[in-house]
């Protein structure tokens, strides 16, 4: 049976871009842990993980919970912040590394 990338492929796209316009507004900024360096982690792995399940890799479900531990590990330090964009950050990294996690099952 085919897998179903839909969700992820949707999460994975939210979650770069989100972690994409928190990586522009934290430049410049004192930060009290690695955001605004996770976002850029996560937007590599949120890519990657996209290119594979585009092409129904046989090896997406291992980019998908590589991806999961990415997000979840930027989400961390996003949520540390009370600015809007790292808050946002935090919840699109959320709800995309659970995607991912559903994924790699």
């Amino acid at each position: 049976m085919k897998i179903s990338y839909k969700s992820c492929l949707e999460a994975c796209q939210q979650c770069l871009v989100d972690c994409q316009n928190c990586l522009i507004k934290m430049a410049g900024q004192e930060s009290i842990n690695d955001c605004p360096q996770c976002c850029v982690e996560c937007i590599d792995a949120c890519l990657a993980c996209i290119k594979f399940m585009a092409a129904d890799s046989a090896y997406a479900k291992q980019y998908a919970l590589l991806c999961a531990e990415i997000c979840e590990y930027c989400a961390d330090h996003c949520n540390a912040h009370e600015h809007d964009h790292c808050k946002r950050c935090a919840e699109s990294c959320k709800k995309c590394a659970e995607e991912c996690r559903k994924i790699a099952a």
